[in-house]
């Protein structure tokens, strides 16, 4: 059953937010902001490796998306999860993706040797 116009804008919306998702580097990002309560761009671009330009890119990108916040204190930038559910998330698609990996044993051990997703912060942020 295709969906009523009046649902088109908030399934666009809903893939809106996949896209914001959708580069690797995007998801290593939110998986480095889920085990801390904020970054600087210093430290993400040192655990990521990307050049400035590049860590920028993503993050515009993610803000845009509403999957992280910024703050700029002094000469220093810190990002955060716009929502803690965004830790919840990336933990489900990391279950789903070992899921998928199961039948293929050599995807599935690098799968595993994946950074480890700590439990995101609660009750840290509003």
């Amino acid at each position: 059953m295709p969906f009523t116009h009046a649902q088109r804008p908030l399934y666009e919306v809903k893939a809106n937010l996949f896209k914001g998702l959708a580069h690797p580097f995007r998801i290593r990002l939110l998986e480095l902001l889920a085990t801390a309560d904020e970054r600087s761009v210093a430290e993400l671009q040192h655990e990521t490796g990307l050049e400035a330009s590049h860590l920028s890119q993503h993050l515009t990108v993610l803000r845009r998306h509403r999957l992280v916040d910024s703050e700029r204190r002094a000469s220093h930038v810190y990002y955060r999860l716009a929502d803690p559910r965004v830790a919840d998330l990336l933990t489900a698609a990391r279950e789903l993706l070992l899921g998928i990996l199961a039948a293929d044993g050599e995807l599935l051990t690098d799968a595993r040797a994946l950074p480890a997703l700590p439990d995101p912060p609660r009750g840290s942020r509003a």
